[in-house]
């Protein structure tokens, strides 16, 4: 059973709107890159990156390189209690051409 504290920590993280916009647009895709989701928040790439630092420290999204790109994915599999929250979330926009698909 998950500690008051770490689940409040992890609630606080995802109090955050562009974080949790974040979530929203990986609980549609297996995964996405950084500019993936540039293009959805209409914000910069160090921006996002930072915000995608902050998840993959509390272990909510993890990375996998190929080449240049990083793209991230959902890392919910021993937090059924967030995954309930996050199955509630609004459906995201998501990104029509992506720089680094075009190039792939």
């Amino acid at each position: 059973m998950i500690q008051l504290e770490a689940m409040a920590d992890l609630l606080k993280l995802l109090g955050d709107k562009t974080r949790l916009t974040i979530i929203a647009l990986l609980k549609n895709r297996e995964e996405l890159c950084v500019c993936d989701i540039v293009e959805c928040l209409h914000t910069t790439q160090p921006n996002v990156s930072q915000h995608l630092r902050k998840l993959k420290a509390a272990d909510l999204v993890r990375e996998s390189r190929r080449g240049q790109w990083v793209y991230y994915s959902l890392s919910l599999e021993d937090k059924p209690y967030l995954q309930r929250l996050i199955d509630e979330l609004p459906p995201m926009e998501q990104p029509a051409n992506t720089c680094c698909r075009d190039e792939a």
